[in-house]
């Protein structure tokens, strides 16, 4: 084993077309990374497995490993499902028990969560979220979800949140589109998902022109979805990533189009007059979820300490 200036944690984002793994500590200190196409369980399970144990072998042992993975699943680790995802579109996913894999190679503290619950973790600790008590991480992209942090903790509650499932108000003369999602239509993710953009027009969101109406559209559906959140939890600040939320285009008129849904109701200065201190792009980029896999990890081996 070598010796190390700073514990190694092992993280994992586990996402719906690949799986991104890494060993480190932090942003300053990444010593590996790798990227796997998401397969099967067994298969993109036994690559990460792989990845790890070389990693072991050429920087020494690992403290504990971060497990930050797309949804739904079980993160509550007095469930007998603890560690499993639930019953999901993802094809072959359903059921497997992915941190059960990880025990039988590893005897080392895992922490599990979402994808997005793990990249709110990460802005947190690094990024555009520090020093804050309750915000949201919202990811818009292939899919989407946020990820709560309340109060100094991450919100599970009956499961986890699904932020991109809410209902939203569906013009269907302006937008006649039925939506993607298999669940619920035309819920958040299912009229504003970069699936459903593609659906809806034909082609890539890359590929639309910013000037194209699919933009007004997404603008007025994240703010309505975005307004929602602030009435409900009333977070001191709301971080938008993924493909399509960090699209730069799209965040002035999103903030603008925000303060005009809440229409004065919340009367607080920081959406009054400083909305672009509100809603923000991260500060961690798109590594928000890979680092708040490490930022599970280092929590999980203070929680064990």
């Amino acid at each position: 084993m070598k010796n190390n200036a700073f514990p190694l944690y092992g993280a994992i984002e586990g996402g719906g077309t690949k799986f991104i793994c890494a060993v480190g500590s932090g942003p300053s200190n990444i010593r590996a990374e790798a990227r796997f196409d998401t397969t099967t369980p067994e298969e993109t399970m036994a690559h990460v497995i792989d990845f790890f144990k070389q990693q072991e072998e050429n920087l020494g042992g690992l403290s504990a490993i971060g497990f930050a993975c797309f949804g739904p699943l079980d993160p509550n680790p007095a469930s007998p499902t603890y560690g499993h995802i639930l019953p999901t579109p993802k094809t072959g996913w359903a059921n497997a028990n992915v941190v059960g894999m990880l025990r039988n190679e590893f005897n080392l503290p895992i922490a599990f969560d979402t994808d997005v619950n793990g990249a709110a973790l990460g802005e947190w600790r690094w990024g555009k979220a520090q020093g804050l008590q309750t915000f949201i991480y919202l990811t818009v992209g292939t899919g989407i979800g946020g990820g709560a942090y309340v109060e100094g903790n991450l919100l599970h509650g009956l499961i986890h949140p699904e932020m991109g499932h809410i209902p939203l108000r569906h013009d269907l003369e302006k937008d006649p589109f039925e939506g993607v999602c298999p669940f619920h239509g035309d819920c958040f993710e299912g009229l504003a998902s970069g699936v459903a953009i593609e659906k809806r027009w034909g082609m890539r969101g890359s590929l639309l022109t910013p000037d194209h109406v699919a933009w007004d559209l997404e603008v007025d559906y994240i703010a309505q979805a975005l307004t929602s959140y602030t009435m409900t939890l009333s977070p001191q600040r709301i971080i938008v990533g993924g493909g399509v939320g960090s699209l730069p285009q799209l965040l002035p008129k999103v903030q603008k189009r925000t303060r005009e849904l809440i229409n004065g109701y919340v009367q607080s200065p920081v959406i009054l007059e400083n909305i672009e201190t509100y809603i923000v792009n991260p500060g961690l980029g798109n590594r928000s979820g890979m680092l708040g896999a490490i930022a599970l990890a280092e929590q999980s081996l203070q929680t064990a300490l």
